[in-house]
């Protein structure tokens, strides 16, 4: 590695590193300040009537979860209906409905906030399907997740409380408040830099060969920020972040990689300010930007070493990358990206070697905690928090306790099934892909383009992503087959809403306690011990979950190259 690569990456990671600790506070404590507030806004009064809520009736976590998934069931059937109806709504651009299971697992797919697209955008969907079903859907699914997020942390701030909030209040709230505005001001930056909004079809053109092109165009720039800021995924082009009318420089680039994470990122803030602790915020901080850091480098360094003459000549492997952004910039956005629930690629992950498209594969194997996406992120390493602190108890021979509630045989369940769904949905999900002789023979003759063990690596990214709402893929799967819109789209409604029960179940029965006392036994949860012990148990239960189905697949690879 030269010394220009290696001062680009240190300039680019102390730029991102500076934005994002600029942001922390004034994000942090402006997200706080919505869901703590007592006073409405003019539109939300007027939201509220017209969908009949009362804003200052607070709900069970029954109650809440109920709002939860009536929402999210009403969503599915618009988003499916619509896209049925395209070909009969206006600036279609003359496409026809997609079939019933590819918008099924479509509309799965934005509403779980998963975004995994199993279609080429700019040849499938017309522009009122993009703006009224998908881009719609990018705002409220990440305002869900904000939701339960800040649900879970009501349980761990309220006092003897049978109730977590207002479920409708907070969708609106998050929606208007936080991801509206925060989305107008980053289509303005990306339109700035380059990035299209238009709604002009497609454009016929010539190459300097001499050839017929069609250059489609479209809203890019208003639907670009929020699949990013909401950290959702799904863009307009096939190639998604990596073609140029979505992500044109290396500045917009580095830009849209702040976007993923500012939210997230700053959610611990918010969590300490809810809690009255500001230094359980940090710590949890701490262990999302220690695991981010560490993936980010392993990837890099498998990426920057690749093996054979060509990556030798580039500088490493150049393979799937976009020269525009170098290796550094595509694997800063490859981490971010399945470290969040963002899903959006600027490289081909399939294109990567064999340890380095593991990385993204790990990454969300870990439950995408660092930071994770708006909601789920900090909920899950709440959960994971949980569980430390009941290995910790254990440890020192006590009750564990967690901001002053009791964690429970019931409090501990509800973490561990929270736990369990999702890796129970990827190896079935995996397992079943090729264990069923019927399926097996068709998805190897019709979905993976690369046999043997690097197919088993497809498939098992296609059900890691779907069931942690992802939505990135490794490109050399044709998923676009009756199997994998219905299993993957299941998994994505399991894997976004069993956890959320689990949540929701978990906040009602910590706010229903009262707060118990710290004494000089009390296991102190803000200091770096328990931050050890928080990414230790993140790291473990992953690598005693996942661990052998990686060594038939991406380390299998690796070792015999």
């Amino acid at each position: 590695m030269d010394s220009g690569t290696i001062w680009s990456i240190v300039l680019t990671s102390l730029t991102l590193i500076v934005a994002l600790g600029l942001s922390y506070r004034p994000v942090g404590d402006y997200i706080a300040r919505i869901y703590t507030g007592e006073r409405d806004l003019a539109v939300e009064r007027g939201t509220y009537r017209l969908i009949g809520v009362d804003p200052r009736s607070a709900q069970t976590w029954q109650a809440y979860l109920r709002s939860v998934l009536l929402f999210s069931f009403v969503s599915v059937v618009f988003v499916y209906a619509i896209m049925r109806l395209q070909a009969v709504l206006p600036l279609s651009l003359g496409f026809d409905a997609p079939g019933e299971a590819l918008s099924f697992n479509t509309a799965v797919s934005f509403v779980t906030n998963t975004n995994w697209q199993s279609y080429s955008g700019e040849a499938t969907l017309g522009y009122t399907v993009q703006f009224a079903a998908l881009t719609v859907q990018n705002f409220v699914s990440a305002a869900v997740g904000i939701a339960v997020a800040v649900a879970l942390v009501r349980g761990f701030a309220y006092r003897r409380s049978g109730v977590i909030g207002n479920f409708w209040v907070d969708l609106v709230r998050g929606t208007y408040r936080l991801l509206l505005p925060f989305a107008v001001i980053a289509a303005i930056v990306l339109l700035a830099g380059g990035v299209i909004q238009n709604l002009s079809g497609f454009t016929d053109a010539t190459t300097v060969a001499g050839a017929a092109q069609s250059i489609p165009g479209g809203p890019v720039a208003s639907q670009e920020a929020i699949k990013l800021l909401g950290t959702n995924g799904g863009g307009i082009f096939n190639t998604n972040s990596a073609h140029p009318f979505e992500n044109p420089t290396p500045w917009t680039n580095l830009f849209e990689i702040f976007l993923m994470l500012v939210i997230p990122f700053s959610l611990p803030r918010a969590f300490g300010r809810i809690v009255n602790d500001d230094r359980q915020g940090y710590t949890i901080l701490g262990v999302m930007g220690a695991i981010f850091v560490a993936s980010a480098a392993l990837l890099t360094w498998a990426e920057m070493a690749g093996n054979g003459t060509a990556p030798m000549l580039a500088g490493g492997a150049m393979e799937g990358k976009e020269v525009r952004f170098g290796i550094f910039g595509s694997t800063l956005f490859g981490t971010t990206s399945t470290l969040t629930s963002t899903g959006a690629v600027n490289s081909m992950h399939d294109s990567y070697t064999a340890l380095g498209g593991m990385m993204p594969m790990i990454n969300m194997m870990l439950g995408e905690i660092a930071p994770g996406g708006v909601g789920s992120g900090l909920y899950g390493m709440l959960i994971l928090a949980v569980i430390a602190v009941f290995v910790g108890g254990l440890l020192i021979g006590r009750t564990p306790e967690y901001l002053g509630k009791k964690i429970g045989p019931k409090e501990i369940k509800l973490a561990s099934l929270y736990i369990l769904v999702t890796p129970t949905l990827v190896l079935a999900g995996t397992a079943l892909s090729f264990g069923i002789p019927a399926i097996r023979s068709d998805v190897e003759a019709t979905s993976i383009w690369n046999p043997g063990i690097h197919g088993l690596s497809e498939v098992l990214y296609a059900f890691t992503s779907a069931a942690n709402n992802n939505g990135s893929a490794f490109a050399g799967l044709t998923a676009n087959t009756p199997w994998f819109n219905t299993a993957l789209g299941v998994a994505m409604l399991l894997g976004r809403f069993l956890p959320i029960v689990f949540v929701l179940a978990l906040a009602g029965s910590l706010a229903a306690q009262d707060a118990v006392p710290s004494t000089a036994g009390t296991l102190p949860t803000h200091r770096p011990q328990f931050a050890g012990l928080l990414g230790g148990v993140a790291v473990i239960v992953t690598a005693l979950t996942y661990f052998p189905v990686l060594t038939l697949g991406p380390l299998a690879e690796g070792l015999a190259r």
